[in-house]
């Protein structure tokens, strides 16, 4: 047995027997829970800026043979920030991409920390070949949501979908909903 093997084992050995050990004391303490962001208006300063970033979206959403439609929609680009990270986690259960029944999304808005974004959120309207654009974004992260339904009358409900986007450097980003 070679001297390299014989210390494998005994390292080995002796990690099995200190996982097994009672005299390691207790586990660690589980981690702290995420705290609740709380609205600040500063933290949206950074979105104001004027910038040369622009983003070109188009709703392609389908499920199934239904394809869906944001014509006439309108649709939001919220800055990302802390309140805002965990408002779109509260609502879509994610902070990058979604795609819920709007009904589902309106159900858990009493689960949202409590703000108003308004004044910091940029808005414009879905046309008919469902797209979208926002231009003169300052560099940063945002989060895109829109409504979109069934297209040429098809059933089903209507879907809240959101993504997060990143724009830096002056660029046109296309982004898919």
């Amino acid at each position: 047995m070679s001297r390299q093997h014989l210390l494998c084992i005994i390292a080995l050995s002796a990690l099995t027997t200190a996982c097994a050990s009672p005299s390691l004391g207790p586990p660690p303490p589980a981690p702290a829970p995420v705290q609740n962001a709380t609205f600040n208006a500063a933290d949206f300063a950074w979105s104001q800026r004027a910038g040369a970033n622009v983003v070109a979206g188009q709703v392609s959403h389908r499920q199934g043979a239904t394809a869906y439609t944001c014509a006439g929609s309108s649709v939001v680009l919220t800055p990302e920030t802390p309140w805002s990270r965990r408002r779109m986690a509260a609502l879509y259960g994610s902070t990058e991409r979604a795609a819920l029944p709007s009904d589902d999304v309106r159900a858990r808005t009493p689960n949202a920390p409590p703000g108003d974004a308004t004044p910091f959120v940029k808005r414009t309207t879905c046309d008919d070949a469902d797209q979208f654009a926002f231009a003169g974004l300052a560099d940063g992260a945002w989060y895109a949501i829109t409504i979109a339904r069934p297209a040429s009358n098809a059933r089903g409900a209507s879907m809240a979908l959101m993504r997060r986007v990143v724009v830096r450097g002056g660029k046109r980003v296309p982004l898919a909903l």
